[in-house]
Order: C-alpha cells, then sequence, then structure tokens
C-alpha cells in the first residue's frame, strides 16, 4: 500500500509543488496519496492543479486528494508537512509597519524580534490544533515543519507534544552551495558542520574535499568586490566573526544590533547589495508593490495568479531539488537510504553553550529508526553569545505564549538585539501595547491580560 503525506497549508503553492515533486522522483512513493489542505478553496484548486500537472507529466501512479477538511487530510498519513500563514498580508503588515514607527527597519519580519514575535503569536494557536489533530489522526506520523517562525514553533510543538517532528528551512544548503560556487569547488566535494539558531547557524567546518576551504572564502570574500557586494551583511560578519552564517544578509541584518539602527549603516550595508534580498525595508517593499499594483491595474491576487497560470502553460522540471523534506521521509519508511540534515531540535545535550532545552539547528541523522540530533559541543564564544540573546528572547516567547503572559512578550522584545539598538524601554513597553491591540483578534490567548 502507497505512503500518504499530508500537506496542511496547501496554498503555498511554489512550496508544495516542490516538495510534491521531490517525493515522487523516489520509487517508494511513486503510487503514494498526496492529500492537499488548505483553508483558501481557491488557493486550494491552485495546489492541487499544480500536483496533477506534476504526477501526469511523471506519469505517477500517485493519487491526488485536496479537501479542507484537516482530519480527512490527516488520517492515516505517514508523512506531514506544514505551510501556513496566519492573518495573511494584513497581519504582516501589522507586524513591520508598528515597529517601523519606532525606528526598527525590519527586512522581512518572520523570524525574530517584535514582528516575529507577533508573527509567532498569532501562528502558534492553529499550530497546536494541528498538533492535536496529528496525534489524534496519525500518531506516528513524521512532521516536517516549514513555517516561521521556526524555532519558536518548533520549540514550543517539541514541549507540549511527544510527535516526531523537527523544522526544516533551505538557508543551510542554499549557502553551502553558494560558498562552493565562490570558490569553485563542486558541490559533491563539500562537507560542513553546520549549528546554531534557525536562521543564524554557522558553518564550524567547511571543506573541500577534506581541506579547510575557508582561506579560500576569505580570499574570495577580500579579492572579488563582486562577490563582497553580493552578501555585504554576511561577509561583513564573516570578516568580524570568523565564520560564516546561514540565511540571507536581508534576513540576518535584523537579527543583530550591527547594521539597521542607522540609516547610514543600512545605506551603507542594506541597501546595495546584489544577491537574494539585499536588504530593503519591508514597509518599502510593500508600499512599492503597493504602487505597482496601482500603476498596473492588478491585485496581489492577480499577480499570483498569472504567475502560476505561466507556470502552468511552460515546461515541468521533474528533477529533485534540494529540499530535505523527501530525502527524510526516503531514510524512514522509503528505502532507508540514511539522510544527514539539518533541523531544528531542542538542545538537549547538543550545544554545549546554549540554554538547554531552546532550540537549535544542529545535524540530525534521519534513518529507519526515527530523528537523531547529533551532538556538536560548545560554539565558538563570539557565536555563542549572538546565538544565546537571540534564543532567551526565543525562550522567554515561547513561555509569555504558553502563560498567556503579554510581560515576558514585552521582555523578549526588549532585549531583541535590533529593537534594544534603537528604542528605549518605555518605547518597546509602547510599541509592544500597541502590537497587542491592534492584533487582538488573533491572539485569543491574550485576551484576558494586564
Amino acid at each position: 500500500m502507497g505512503k500518504k503525506f499530508a500537506f496542511i497549508g496547501s496554498g503555498s503553492v511554489v512550496f508544495t509543488r516542490n516538495l510534491v515533486r521531490d517525493i515522487l522522483t523516489f520509487p517508494a512513493f511513486a503510487d503514494c496519496e498526496i492529500a492537499l489542505m488548505d483553508i483558501n478553496e481557491e488557493n486550494l484548486e491552485l495546489s492541487r492543479r499544480a500536483v496533477e500537472k506534476i504526477v501526469n507529466a511523471g506519469n505517477y501512479p500517485a493519487t491526488i486528494t485536496a479537501t479542507t477538511d484537516r482530519a480527512k487530510a490527516l488520517e492515516g498519513a505517514d508523512g506531514v508537512l506544514t505551510t501556513i500563514q496566519v492573518g495573511g498580508m494584513e497581519a504582516a503588515i501589522k507586524d513591520v509597519a508598528i515597529p517601523k514607527e519606532y525606528g526598527i527597519s525590519i527586512n522581512i519580519g518572520d523570524t525574530r524580534g517584535p514582528s516575529g514575535i507577533f508573527r509567532f503569536l498569532r501562528t502558534l494557536p492553529p499550530m497546536l490544533e494541528i498538533v492535536k489533530d496529528i496525534e489524534k489522526y496519525c500518531p506516528d506520523a513524521i512532521f516536517l515543519n516549514y513555517t516561521n517562525p521556526m524555532a519558536m514553533l518548533c520549540r514550543t510543538i517539541q514541549e507540549v507534544s511527544k510527535i516526531t517532528m523537527t523544522g526544516l528551512c533551505h538557508s543551510v544548503q542554499g549557502t553551502a552551495e553558494m560558498l562552493a560556487r565562490w570558490i569553485g569547488a563542486p558541490m559533491d566535494e563539500i562537507t560542513f558542520t553546520c549549528a546554531g539558531i534557525n536562521h543564524q547557524a554557522h558553518y564550524l567546518e567547511f571543506k573541500w574535499n577534506g581541506k579547510d576551504a575557508y582561506p579560500l572564502i576569505y580570499k574570495a570574500v577580500t579579492e572579488n568586490e563582486d562577490i563582497y557586494n553580493e552578501e555585504q551583511v554576511r561577509n561583513e560578519m564573516f570578516l568580524h566573526l570568523g565564520y560564516y552564517v546561514t540565511e540571507s544578509s536581508g534576513h540576518n541584518s535584523e537579527y543583530n544590533a550591527w547594521f539597521r539602527k542607522r540609516p547610514d549603516l543600512i545605506e551603507k550595508y542594506c541597501t546595495h547589495g546584489t544577491g537574494w534580498n539585499p536588504g530593503m525595508d519591508m514597509m518599502d517593499r510593500i508600499n512599492q508593490m503597493r504602487k505597482e499594483a496601482e500603476a498596473s491595474g492588478a491585485t496581489y491576487e492577480d499577480r499570483r495568479t498569472r504567475e502560476f497560470n505561466k507556470w502552468m502553460e511552460g515546461p515541468i522540471e521533474l528533477k529533485r531539488g534540494n529540499e530535505y523534506a523527501a530525502y527524510i521521509f526516503n531514510a524512514i519508511f522509503g528505502d532507508n537510504t540514511m539522510f544527514e540534515f539539518n533541523g531544528n531540535v531542542r538542545n538537549f545535550g547538543l550545544i554545549d553553550n546554549l540554554p538547554e532545552g531552546c532550540c537549535v539547528e544542529v545535524p540530525v541523522l534521519a534513518s529507519k529508526k526515527g530523528l537523531s540530533p547529533i551532538h556538536v559541543g560548545p560554539l565558538p564564544p563570539q557565536l555563542a553569545i549572538l546565538n544565546n540573546i537571540n534564543a532567551s528572547c526565543e525562550e522567554l516567547a515561547v513561555e509569555g505564549a504558553l502563560e498567556g503572559d503579554p510581560q515576558k512578550i514585552y521582555h523578549a522584545c526588549l532585549y531583541d538585539p535590533l529593537t534594544s539598538a534603537v528604542c528605549s524601554m518605555r518605547e518597546v513597553k509602547e510599541m509592544v501595547d500597541r502590537m497587542f491591540e491592534t492584533q487582538a483578534d488573533w491572539l485569543p490567548q491574550f485576551k484576558h491580560r494586564n
């Protein structure tokens, strides 16, 4: 009997079609059931059509079901993937617009800091409902989360539930491929050890054919202006901290106090990068998208539909990508080829100098035995300090979310590196109070807050 994979939030069409494509490339899953679930029927239909095209193009004997009933999608599933967004663009704008009024320039706002914390607070209640349904309808399933903020969600789920789960982010393998490209190395000759916290893990080792490749990376960054400009923030962090960080310059510029606290620094480091997402302020990006939409007479939904239709009309790529999910499923209940990846798990004896029990991103071995996190040891002290600040803020946010304690949420925002570099304590308190008020409809756990 074929395996069953449930996609919760399948309306995230690009993610869904890429993950489905990867799953179907494994012979053990060619006859699987792809169960798509989304609360938005229009998005659900788009994802169904996309998956149908992949199945037909590959001539796979897979079956497709699409439903708005989460229980039906999860019933008997072997693998579960989540890519949900709560509150849509309306809430996302509130995440970044209010902090901007207090001088906090946010590039993305989906991971940590005040914007990431409030995204977490409104995402957690529906995510915990999904977890309850997994416990009820497919308790032995492997649950892989792609929803941000990754660390806080995984940390909470792994505290309240015993289901087998981890969180995945493509920044680890994506950055490794970028570094290999910079030094002219084939990716299949690269090995690395990467550890820390989500979006702020570092390559503790990066080797080409077993030899330390960091001198080559240093040479590329310092002698090639195009390479330096591709990732200005991350390259500055590398030059000063000695290790390369995962995730883009735009993201990382908002996780520390060094790059976005003054207009001149934003201009110097966060405006002219040439890589993906060079660091534009999110509100500036939203306003630019609005102007473009007004000029073209097209809404965001119109543009999304046009892009989808263009993809549907074009040729289809069936080659397996580099996302981890399908490899993990294959290792555990496919052909059992063991697979090592970086996953988000709680820190129980994994990184010695980060808080016990916090969420860390470390090497994990997937096999027929399940998921086995690998002990890393201590981080270099300059990396541990940075990770500790952010991990401790995440711990406070998780406690505040589970307890419905707004004071802990305030304190989590108060110590955020960028927020504390820009705002006074009173300003942070006022900002957090306003964010609670404007997002009250999405925060039922705080309805009785003081």
